[in-house]
């Protein structure tokens, strides 16, 4: 391989990781223009390597080891909010990055910037059709559930026992709607910390669980659950 050539696949696999790197860091994401660009950049100087060194290495090969081997970066921007998971885009974008630079790398140039194109509609157009999406009510005749659990707790214990039920829902496969905290009227200086959860599958065994195991908490007093409302979409 001519060094001209190394140098022109480099630099499609250096501009095409900044125009997906771009896009992230407007949207002020955790791995912005500088990652993106890395990535797409390393993706490609490690299958330069195979191509300089035919029969030592399959690019095919080296690739393969690129994929598996970006997995430890994208995992360390997907982070947990409560119930909220957040960094998901984020990591696929990192992971569509690296196989771009690695299209660039190996000399496919227009396979390279289709993936790139595609990458960003997928991060651009499709992103308000998706909230879109998210905020229609949800329509037939599926079984709507709301649950309410109830955990009362001493003042200075209200935190953890919110940090507690939060961690013990966050497991199960039900939506928070709301999460509240309220003095109760006695003199034990005691507060009550209220959950309501929505879904669409009756597990009232889960349910009790999560509560059974709340109760064992020696910060909490008493622990209670119920069903306060039953709707057909």
């Amino acid at each position: 391989m001519e060094w001209t050539e190394f140098a022109v696949r480099l630099t499609v696999a250096f501009l095409l990781g900044s125009a997906l790197g771009l896009e992230r860091q407007w949207r002020q994401r955790m791995a912005g223009l500088r990652t993106n660009t890395l990535v797409a950049t390393g993706a490609a100087l490690f299958v330069l390597l195979s191509v300089l060194t035919p029969d030592e290495a399959s690019p095919t090969r080296i690739a393969a080891q690129v994929v598996s081997g970006i997995g430890f970066l994208a995992g360390g921007v997907i982070l947990r909010e409560g119930l909220t998971v957040r960094g998901l885009n984020t990591a696929a974008t990192i992971w569509c990055a690296a196989a771009v630079g690695s299209l660039a790398g190996a000399g496919y140039f227009m396979p390279a910037v289709m993936g790139a194109i595609a990458v960003l509609i997928s991060n651009t157009v499709l992103r308000p059709i998706s909230h879109r999406i998210n905020q229609e009510p949800l329509h037939g005749t599926e079984l709507e559930l709301c649950y309410q659990c109830s955990l009362t707790c001493h003042s200075q214990d209200e935190a953890r026992v919110r940090a507690l039920l939060l961690q013990s829902l966050s497991a199960s496969q039900m939506r928070l709607r709301s999460l509240r905290s309220e003095d109760l009227e006695d003199a034990r200086n005691t507060v009550e910390v209220e959950a309501e959860m929505v879904t669409q599958i009756r597990n009232d065994s889960m349910l009790e669980q999560i509560v059974s195991r709340l109760s064992l908490e020696p910060t909490v007093t008493s622990a209670s659950w119920r069903i306060i409302e039953q709707e057909f979409g």
